[in-house]
């Protein structure tokens, strides 16, 4: 049955379908008038808009002919705050198609804080960013700019000075034609220097180099043999050995810098592994790239 009425003012609740208790507006004595709940699904605006029960509420844009309606440009205004919790229903608590404004006010640091959780990344973006206010020590304008620039430049790190008050510490990157690791430290009454165990998967053992400097007297050390595992010293007369060491050596888990290639920019970098796809599609053992070690000791 349906009945038609030019106007309906209702001074206490509305209900539509199931005649449940519903908490949030009371029942009986304690109604809250002015109150409503409906059953859904429930379609506000233009009823042909979507051809699916796609969600308990659904919002279209108003479709309204009477000659007193202004029909909005929005579908939804809300004058106060909004809390989202999602469920399992889909991937996605929020899934928007279209573009966000957001404009923070003075209430909290952020006008947009995200958290990602122990589980997921907090923020993944698949696209160009572009920052017109600061980002670290004042860098602006399209990260991936500011990273292409850098690449023309020391690459450093500035901190607070540790010791001395009102100054900072800038230190830069160690730059060269490989992709290199490095061990140091001192060996004292020993013969030999024994590298970390992962470096016989990690480094191209032909390509280790060592630094040796004698402490408290002439020794001649010398390294009379390395394999995968240590580095073998060799003193006059065998006599006890007390020096520092610098270990280098050549990754062998990402494929080797190509140092010189034709081009106009970092994107003409002719491996493609190490920029133009995918994290999880780069292959680093790849064989077109992966062969030209740069460094060899042996």
């Amino acid at each position: 049955m349906s009945f038609e009425q030019d106007d309906i003012r209702a001074g206490g609740q509305i209900r539509v379908g199931s005649a449940g208790i519903c908490p949030p507006i009371k029942e009986g004595d304690k109604k809250i008038n002015g109150s409503m709940h409906a059953e859904g699904p429930v379609v506000f605006g233009d009823p042909g808009a979507e051809a699916k029960n796609r969600a308990t509420l659904i919002v279209n844009r108003t479709d309204n002919d009477d000659e007193d309606c202004d029909n909005a440009d929005r579908s939804v205004w809300v004058n106060g705050n909004m809390f989202l919790n999602g469920d399992d229903g889909t991937p996605y608590a929020l899934n928007q198609v279209g573009n966000t404004l957001i404009d923070g006010n003075s209430q909290t640091p952020n006008a947009l804080r995200l958290s990602g959780g122990s589980t997921v990344d907090s923020l993944y973006v698949d696209g160009d960013v572009y920052v017109t206010g600061k980002v670290d020590c004042d860098n602006k304008g399209r990260l991936a700019s500011r990273f292409s620039s850098a690449d023309a430049r020391p690459k450093p790190f500035d901190i607070k000075h540790p010791s001395r008050e009102g100054y900072r510490l800038r230190y830069a990157c160690v730059e060269g034609p490989e992709v290199g690791v490095y061990l140091r430290g001192r060996v004292k009454n020993e013969k030999v220097i024994v590298l970390p165990s992962y470096w016989k998967d990690f480094v191209y053992i032909d390509s280790i180099s060592v630094q040796l400097q004698p402490i408290g007297a002439h020794q001649d050390v010398i390294v009379k043999r390395w394999d995968d595992e240590k580095i073998y010293l060799q003193s006059r007369g065998g006599m006890p050995i007390d020096c520092f060491y610098h270990v280098y050596a050549e990754r062998n888990d990402i494929n080797p810098l190509i140092t010189e290639y034709k081009g106009e920019s970092c994107e003409d970098y002719p491996d493609p592994n190490h920029h133009k796809i995918s994290e999880d599609e780069r292959n680093y053992k790849d064989p077109e790239y992966a062969t030209k070690q740069n460094i060899r000791t042996k």
